[in-house]
């Protein structure tokens, strides 16, 4: 009997040279991922489209030779299925709890890819006692927190120029029309919503993109305009309860 996580036709496309790798990923992911409450028992049938390929096809978005960091790792994704893909990508996988860092460690060792995959465990909030300021091309992020959160999160960590790629469901939209001054206000500029592996996968990719922009000489970035946007708001709920009494 085949099992239910074999992989679609297009995976070998989607994943190049490292589809086999890819095939050994899918099924520590189906094993051990699953034993170690990782990746949820009903995931198995769906594994592919809904994490491998989903992860994969961000690959599109980012530059060659980038130095990429996936802050909130969890099983490896999007991480691990990036680096699989591309194997010019240096990739490290940022996670706090040692449970799944020790998984992690396992399965670049599995894949053979520690010579341009780094674990290393630590909080997306603490980056900057965790990792060098401002040392990645690429942050990525899969369903980590909301966007304003998430901007302030990762922009200590990427380089001016470099971009924020965010893996989001369809609500993206809507939540990018709440979030896109905020995000703005704290250094990210072009902030727009993607969509990786149109003409490739069944379901495409959603992602937020952004670049973090260069500091303006004498203007300390996400300051005076977001503590405004936030006092705005403050005001705003203020006199909504003002006029509700």
């Amino acid at each position: 009997m085949v099992p239910v996580y074999d992989p679609p036709s297009v995976a070998p496309e989607v994943f190049g040279a490292g589809f086999e790798l890819a095939r050994v990923y899918a099924d520590l992911l189906a094993t051990a991922g699953v034993e170690r409450g990782l990746i949820g028992p009903r995931e198995a049938d769906r594994l592919w489209e809904r994490h491998l390929l989903n992860s994969a096809v961000v690959a599109e978005a980012i530059d060659q030779a980038a130095a990429v960091v996936d802050v909130g790792s969890g099983a490896g994704l999007p991480g691990i299925p990036l680096a699989l893909a591309r194997p010019d990508l240096r990739v490290t996988l940022l996670e706090p709890m040692q449970r799944r860092c020790l998984f992690l460690q396992e399965a670049v060792g599995r894949l053979g890819l520690e010579g341009r995959v780094t674990v290393l465990r630590g909080r997306a909030p603490d980056a900057a006692a965790t990792v060098e300021t401002h040392a990645f091309d690429v942050c990525v992020a899969r369903a980590l927190a909301p966007l304003e959160r998430l901007g302030a999160m990762l922009l200590p960590m990427v380089k001016p120029g470099g971009v924020m790629l965010a893996l989001r469901g369809a609500g993206v939209v809507e939540e990018l029309s709440i979030a896109r001054g905020e995000l703005e206000a704290q250094g990210w500029r072009d902030v727009a919503v993607v969509k990786c592996g149109v003409g490739r996968v069944t379901e495409p990719t959603t992602v937020l993109r952004a670049v973090h922009a260069a500091p303006q000489p004498g203007r300390r970035q996400g300051s005076g305009k977001t503590r405004e946007t936030r006092r705005g708001r403050e005001a705003q709920r203020a006199g909504g309860r003002a006029r509700s009494t």
